[in-house]
């Protein structure tokens, strides 16, 4: 099974993705990962991108393409696989249609997480990491020790500076200026399904399982 995941931070898009890609037993292959993979193995693609990201460019469209592709090739890809944060505009989109399709494949479903603004806003404004590994934890819903120390690694449990409100609601403004584009195109195309992103993990992971007919 081949998919696409769209969402918004804060819509637990991640969360979904990685119980899916356990399920179907496929790579849950996120650009941001494949980036970094592609300039610590100082592919040629990687080195291009890391030039226009020490500069504090966006990565052209061709080079994040080509990244994509060259990630889609591996052999644990061979029996599908789920994206996560690719594509982001529509000529990417129509990109990996294109190559797709080449392979004589499609892309089975993409699927949509959506959440109201001001219930993603408290989220993102609630989440907290581990300074040290990166790991979640939300004031709400998953409250961190009181000592603020990570359960993982005994690192600082912090607020990263773009979870504050102001840049939160300019980040969700952003996204859905640059995704309304790429769910009509996906609408268009007739494999767009929205999911409602405010229930329980179980319930969501449950809704899209049975979308997608998995046993």
């Amino acid at each position: 099974m081949r998919l696409i995941l769209l969402g918004a931070p804060g819509t637990g898009k991640g969360t979904q993705g990685n119980l899916l890609a356990l399920k179907l037993n496929v790579p849950k292959i996120s650009t941001g990962d494949i980036l970094r993979q592609a300039i610590e193995k100082k592919t040629s693609l990687g080195i291009q991108a890391q030039k226009y990201m020490q500069k504090g460019d966006l990565v052209p469209d061709e080079i994040i393409i080509g990244i994509v592709k060259e990630r889609l090739e591996e052999s644990d890809c061979k029996n599908g696989f789920i994206l996560d944060g690719f594509p982001r505009t529509v000529p990417q989109a129509i990109a990996l249609d294109t190559y797709i399709e080449s392979k004589d494949q499609k892309i089975d479903a993409v699927i949509a997480l959506e959440v109201e603004r001001d219930k993603l806003v408290k989220r993102l404004t609630s989440r907290r990491v581990c300074k040290n590994c990166g790991n979640d934890y939300n004031i709400i819903t998953n409250p961190p020790p009181e000592d603020m120390k990570c359960t993982k690694c005994g690192g600082e449990i912090i607020q990263r500076a773009d979870d504050n409100e102001e840049i939160v609601v300019n980040r969700l403004q952003v996204y859905e200026e640059k995704t309304f584009p790429l769910k009509e195109y996906y609408t268009m195309k007739g494999n767009l399904k929205i999911f409602d992103g405010d229930g329980t993990i179980e319930d969501i992971q449950r809704n899209i399982q049975e979308y997608l007919a998995i046993e």
